[in-house]
């Protein structure tokens, strides 16, 4: 089974998904699960990780609602409030549901760029291996340092990185983040989504070749068994339709066995959210 590891559904309102500008017409409405099966279909695609958009419990209930519905919606990465005294409250009740895999929360819109290194922040991480989460890292490259910091304090916990942690593609531009990708790969319970990367190119004007060498790198640090492909639909959308965008990791992958394409393409996302 192919997995896209990463893709989200929404009922479009402006107060709910403020990060959705103007500038982004094109995915200012709704996007629901039977328009993303035939856009999944056609690539060859039949199950997908469904993740949240909207920072409230209220989007647990929205996407687990999805997913019981549509067979194949493997699992939801959520969000609870990691900060909140109730957090441990809140992950009881989202981890009850089958479907629930993992949480995320959307670090590289807090204003704080040591977010993550709070202390009430670094508590709520502590309390996800108890309730088998795994937590996706949404970063841009200027959060890595403080990144390789969290993923050292907590060492049975999966994470996973989304986008490549956004790097600078427009400008053609690899350092530090090369070099800090490869310490956070360092960390062997850390994984890592190709996805994400046409938006942080020139939109609608790109070339599958223009993102090899990130791809490289991150296929040295990270290797055939920590990294799986993720589409960012619908937010793909501003840049490059549901194919086109897949395709540019399996042009990279073609020369590789079919074995290694087997896993970057849906094994390794089935093993690291799927094994609850």
């Amino acid at each position: 089974m192919y997995i896209d590891a990463h893709q989200h559904f929404w009922k479009f309102d402006p107060q709910d998904y403020g990060w959705i500008s103007d500038k982004m017409q094109v995915i200012r409405r709704d996007f629901y699960p039977d328009e993303l099966a035939e856009e999944q279909k056609k690539a060859g695609f039949s199950g997908a990780i469904s993740v949240q958009a909207r920072q409230s419990l209220a989007e647990n209930d929205f996407l687990l609602g999805l997913a019981e519905h549509y067979d194949w919606i493997k699992g939801v990465v959520g969000w609870v409030d990691l900060c909140s005294d109730q957090a441990e409250d809140q992950l009881q009740v989202f981890a009850a549901h089958p479907k629930a895999v993992g949480v995320r929360h959307v670090i590289h819109d807090e204003p704080d760029d040591d977010f993550m290194l709070r202390e009430d922040f670094r508590r709520g991480i502590g309390l996800l291996k108890k309730y088998g989460m795994t937590y996706d890292l949404l970063l841009f490259p200027k959060h890595l340092p403080r990144a390789i910091k969290l993923v050292a304090e907590f060492p049975e916990q999966p994470f996973v990185l989304d986008h490549i942690s956004k790097p600078h593609i427009r400008d053609r531009k690899t350092e530090p983040w090369a070099d800090e990708i490869r310490q956070l790969a360092a960390f062997p319970h850390v994984h890592c989504k190709l996805s994400g990367m046409v938006t942080e190119t020139h939109w609608q004007n790109w070339k599958e070749e223009d993102f090899f060498p990130y791809l490289d790198v991150v296929w040295e640090a990270f290797g055939e068994d920590r990294l799986m492909i993720g589409s960012d639909w619908p937010v793909c959308k501003l840049s490059g339709e549901y194919a086109p965008v897949m395709q540019i990791v399996q042009s990279y992958l073609s020369s590789f066995p079919q074995t290694t394409i087997q896993k970057v393409m849906g094994e390794n996302a089935a093993q690291f959210y799927l094994k609850k």
